[in-house]
């Protein structure tokens, strides 16, 4: 029941930021966007107290570690990849002109309009 009034708590403070955002529209643009961000900010600390809070940040954390055991291909493999796929569009390309070109004649040929 706490975790449900404190994500609760962090929605308002949500929606006090924004409303702060609508209610200083003759104030500066940089104070109506502190509103917003100090509304997020507020929120964000509200909801990490809470036990779904707490496992959001322990998956953001294990997916940075799993983002660090990510073997990146070398310059020389991306440059390769990439080469192939820049041919295969102009092959394709090409082929699809040449499947179109011919369609084109053979419907000519057929109205009698070559």
């Amino acid at each position: 029941m706490a975790d449900k009034i404190k994500l609760t708590c962090a929605a308002l403070l949500v929606v006090a930021g924004l409303v702060g955002y609508y209610y200083l529209k003759d104030s500066a643009t940089i104070v109506r966007a502190g509103s917003v961000v100090v509304g997020l900010i507020a929120a964000s600390g509200v909801a990490w107290t809470s036990a779904p809070g707490k496992q959001l940040f322990a998956f953001a954390q294990e997916s940075v570690a799993e983002t660090k055991k990510v073997v990146w291909p070398t310059r020389k493999e991306t440059l390769q990849t990439t080469g192939l796929v820049f041919l295969f569009i102009l092959l394709m390309a090409l082929f699809l002109w040449l499947v179109d070109a011919t369609l084109l004649w053979l419907v000519k040929l057929i109205m009698g309009r070559d």
